[in-house]
């Protein structure tokens, strides 16, 4: 019998779930370990409150003075929790968040010691930053690194630490991180968006990027998960049979949630309360053990930053409940992945939600400019948008039946393109009195009790309009959300000006009225934006065929994907916002490359492990019991014994059959990986493990998963799917 995978069978079926009891209201809860607004009316002096909201709002400096008083304010309060030492918290390129304590205690001689926390600690760190990836931004002996405070992203404690929230920035000043790209889009976006807010309302001073993620997981019990070592390494299966049952029934979607799933869910949210983070969604998930959490929408920064947090607590927490938490897009083949989808939005200070329409035909015409602006964002940058979500992980779900093609479309729905339709024969130049009526009242002016209707029915688009907000579902489980966000916020940022200039110039050198200017140059934007939009269900061969024609890129690979991030219009686009410089821009594109050859180089090395030590011992293993019984029954039955030992004869011959595949196979992936890793050019390594390394996974997985339909289930090593996922 193998002894690890019913050793953890046994264990994870006498474990015992985790009673978590709710006594506090959420709303009571909620906030409580953050130093946000409310924390700093009761803690901060009045001159203090003023410059952090001073810079939260508007962006300006906050002087040594006041932040020598938030520090001590801050610090008092963190001590009244019990919080022992303080962290710049960041988001360094590898994926993770990042942190390094420091202790409030120094000692100041005499044997005496004091707790300590200044402005100076707040505001900068110099942590090491030689083993982080930073694409060449510096050399490995250049290991000085800088986290700057980001007083937009409030405070936290997390157990007994005050996590402050900063960017983190190289020696030389660029971007090393998530966080300091997507602030400097947002702030692009706000400028932009403003300024063509001011067509329709003057008293607009600012727009803010909304976001609310929708975080996809599975959750495998933690005894389990560590008998298998392709979970244990990375993240998802190698291998493995599918089920007999499976998803098929649809029975797990929206079902009731497991007993043990919904403690740790109930923890998990009361943790979130009391960081801060508004979850309010939970539920299961098509595949079995796939579940969902989804918060209440923020601003952009303060989403991103607490979805990565999120993605901390979580694993903290299941490891408590005896669950490992599988943020992998495709941790099981046969049965759903999982994908972050992005909600995104922009709304105004005067309280304005800018891609859902009002009860005017002046909001709706404001609707309408902000709505087609950002397909035409899209469209004009669909292959970066694609760059954005490309990783070896997500390449398992991107075109995959559940998920969203490769190919970045955009779906609106029958209604708004009929709209849009309508928009399309306006008048160039000058309109008629009664074509502005019909515009106004007919066109326009319906738009709220169309869209009262037209709810989103493609769950495959990539990028759906779905009511009052665009959904980017191609994001994937594992990915952070600054990555997607930037270049987001970015190209619409970019749209929003140029479109500006447009309008700009139709009133100014062509005499037009605003409301004809701006109605000019949407329809041209609707004529050339067709090519985008697609209203099928999803990826099939037409749609591969007729999205060539259209001349939207098909990237169905990372390395395919991630040359669009150093294109010369992109490295334009990133430096004309002031996003990123031409350093920074092609320091993700290696770093990105670079992620995704170790990715696959390590799946590779595991994969050949598991085949080569466990799969072909234990097959070998079976092979002679089989050949003992025919030599058995030789020695009974004599010349007659092939009646009855054909079987058993076939059998062995099968088994050798699969490990002559998996062991060809292996043979000719470590090959390849070493040619592989010979060459010094990284594109055509990334190219060499995709197209030569990984190509062979499939084969040595499908002898792998055949011999564990053949070998004797007491035999067979690791953990089955119908364990892994039906284990409750």
């Amino acid at each position: 019998m193998s002894t690890l995978r019913f050793h953890a069978i046994k264990e994870s079926l006498a474990y015992k779930s985790v009673i978590v009891e709710e006594k506090e209201r959420r709303s009571d809860l909620f906030g409580k370990n953050v130093f946000n607004e409310n924390t700093m009316r009761q803690y901060l002096t009045k001159d203090a409150f003023i410059g952090v909201m001073n810079a939260v709002q508007y962006g300006k400096k906050i002087d040594r003075n006041i932040a020598d008083q938030v520090a001590s304010s801050m610090k008092d309060w963190a001590l009244s929790k019990g919080v022992t030492h303080y962290t710049h918290w960041f988001q360094p390129l590898t994926g993770a968040t990042a942190e390094k304590h420091d202790a409030f205690f120094e000692t100041i001689g005499n044997g005496i010691s004091i707790e300590k926390f200044g402005g100076t600690q707040l505001v900068q760190q110099e942590p090491d930053a030689s083993s982080f990836p930073s694409g060449g931004i510096r050399n490995t002996f250049e290991a000085r690194g800088y986290t700057a405070w980001d007083p937009t992203s409030p405070a936290f404690v997390y157990r007994t630490t005050l996590c402050i929230p900063t960017i983190f920035v190289a020696y030389t000043g660029e971007a090393l991180d998530y966080k300091t790209p997507l602030l400097r889009a947002l702030h692009a976006v706000d400028d932009a968006a403003t300024a063509v807010c001011k067509y329709f309302d003057k008293n607009v001073k600012k727009v803010t990027s909304s976001l609310g993620w929708e975080q996809e997981y599975f959750l495998v019990d933690k005894i389990l998960a560590v008998s298998r070592p392709d979970i244990t390494l990375t993240g998802r299966t190698l291998l493995g049979h599918s089920s007999a049952k499976g998803q098929q029934l649809d029975d797990h979607y929206f079902g009731s949630i497991p007993n043990r799933a919904l403690n740790f869910m109930r923890e998990l949210e009361t943790e979130c309360m009391l960081l801060g983070i508004p979850v309010k969604t939970r539920h299961n998930e098509v595949a079995p053990n796939q579940f969902e959490i989804a918060p209440i929408f923020e601003e952009a920064n303060l989403a991103v930053d607490h979805n990565s947090l999120l993605m901390d607590i979580m694993g903290r927490i299941a490891s408590r409940h005896n669950f490992k938490v599988l943020f992998h897009e495709k941790p099981f083949a046969g049965v759903n992945g999982s994908g972050k989808h992005n909600n995104w939005s922009l709304s105004t200070d005067t309280g304005i939600n800018l891609l859902a329409p009002g009860k005017t035909p002046m909001s709706s015409l404001q609707f309408l400019t902000f709505f087609i602006n950002t397909i035409k964002a899209v469209q004009q940058h669909e292959a970066l948008l694609r760059a954005a979500i490309a990783s070896a992980s997500n390449d398992h779900r991107l075109g995959a039946n559940e998920a969203p093609p490769a190919i970045i479309s955009v779906f609106i729905g029958e209604q708004l393109t009929k709209v849009l339709e309508e928009l399309e024969g306006v008048t160039k130049g000058k309109l008629s009195p009664q074509e502005k009526t019909e515009l106004k009242l007919n066109v326009v002016g319906k738009i709220p009790d169309v869209l009262l209707d037209n709810t989103d029915r493609n769950r495959t688009s990539p990028f759906a309009f779905t009511g009052n907000k665009f959904e980017f579902r191609a994001v994937g489980s594992m990915a952070n959300c600054g990555n997607a966000m930037t270049v987001l916020n970015t190209i619409v940022a970019k749209q929003l000006t140029d479109f500006k200039e447009e309008v700009d110039v139709l009133i100014n050198k062509k005499d037009l009225k605003k409301d004809e200017a701006i109605f000019n140059v949407l329809r041209e934007y609707i004529k050339s934006t067709k090519s985008i939009l697609f209203d099928g269900n999803g990826y099939d061969e037409a749609w591969e065929v007729e999205a060539k024609k259209r001349g939207l890129s098909n990237n169905k690979t990372t390395p395919e994907a991630l040359k669009a991030r150093i294109s010369k219009e992109s490295i334009a686009l990133f430096k004309d916002m002031q996003v990123m410089s031409e350093i920074e821009a092609k320091a993700r594109y290696e770093i990105e490359i670079e992620a995704y050859i170790k990715h696959i180089q390590i799946e590779s090395r595991v994969l050949g492990d598991i085949a080569r030590n466990h799969i072909v011992p234990t097959a070998v293993k079976y092979q002679n019991v089989l050949i003992e019984n025919v030599r058995g029954l030789k020695e009974i039955f004599e010349e007659k014994h092939y009646n009855v030992s054909k079987e058993q004869i076939n059998l062995i011959e099968d088994i050798s059959n699969h490990i002559e595949g998996i062991n060809v196979n292996v043979t000719k992936m470590i090959e390849e990986r070493k040619k592989a890793n010979g060459l010094r050019d990284i594109e055509k390594k990334a190219e060499a493990y995709c197209k030569k390394v990984k190509n062979l996974f499939d084969d040595i997985r499908y002898h792998c998963d055949k011999l564990e339909l053949l070998v004797d289930d007491e035999l067979w090593p690791l953990t089955k799917y119908r364990e892994l996922l039906f284990t409750r």
